[in-house]
């Protein structure tokens, strides 16, 4: 796996097909082979024409792990991925985020909106901007001795899951006490690249879709009904969305 360096840190990233380059931007506690290519979004996007770039997060994957909150955040990891174009020599790109990657995704568009094509804001809607709580709680659960003592529901899921992507448990509890920056709506209304925002309508993580759209002067919305945080990010209708949407934009 190729790997570069941002600011000093190790970063892995992986590049399949050829064409259109669009940059996959992964969840807390997944990585890039998690994300996007066991749920089928590599080969969607390659089959259309693209060239698919998929990034491990600082302290994810194949990546360098660090263990102070301080060398996380969404804007330094955002940094990461501008960089990472940089490395590749690609001076703009299509840029998909789910979850943490669609807020990294949105400080990638706000700070270096030169290097965004497109952006799809997938997994986190409304929460953008008003945030999403509840961070100390996951950081305790990943740092308990075993995930046996973790009986609240959701930093227990994000444990459980932590453990089934073989990740570093202490990295992930740094990267969480500082990845969930909130997005001043004002900043969000600035971001000018086409927009499709994604979630399901049983998100809770993601909260509302409508609310960001509106925030966006350049956005579309899309709801997968009957699908919460964990079961959207492999949904056809999803595939298909962002398809249609990347499509819309050819001559």
């Amino acid at each position: 796996m190729p790997t570069f360096q941002s600011d000093g840190v190790t970063i892995a990233y992986e590049i399949a097909g050829d064409g259109e380059p669009i940059l996959l931007i992964h969840g807390f506690a997944s990585n890039g082979r998690v994300n996007w290519v066991d749920t089928g979004w590599v080969d969607a996007l390659v089959r259309d024409g693209r060239e698919v770039i998929t990034v491990d997060n600082r302290g994810h994957g194949n990546s360098e792990k660090l263990y102070d909150p301080a060398d996380y955040g969404a804007p330094i990891m955002a940094n990461d991925a501008c960089r990472l174009l940089d490395h590749l020599g690609l001076e703009r790109a299509d840029v998909m985020g789910y979850s943490m990657g669609a807020r990294i995704a949105a400080f990638l568009a706000i700070k270096h909106p030169d290097r965004v094509r497109r952006v799809i804001l997938a997994g986190l809607a409304d929460n953008l901007v008003k945030g999403v709580g509840g961070a100390e709680e996951v950081a305790q659960a990943l740092e308990a001795d075993s995930s046996d003592r973790v009986t609240e529901r959701m930093p227990r899921t994000f444990r459980l899951f932590a453990e089934q992507t073989g990740s570093d448990l202490k990295a992930l509890a740094a990267c969480m006490r500082s990845s969930r920056q909130k997005i001043k709506a004002e900043e969000v209304a600035g971001i000018r690249a086409p927009t499709l925002v994604v979630a399901g309508s049983d998100d809770d993580t993601a909260g509302p879709v409508a609310p960001l759209v509106e925030l966006l002067p350049n956005a579309t919305g899309l709801v997968i009904e009957g699908r919460d945080h964990m079961r959207t990010v492999g949904d056809k209708r999803y595939k298909e969305g962002v398809l249609d949407f990347l499509r819309s934009f050819q001559s």
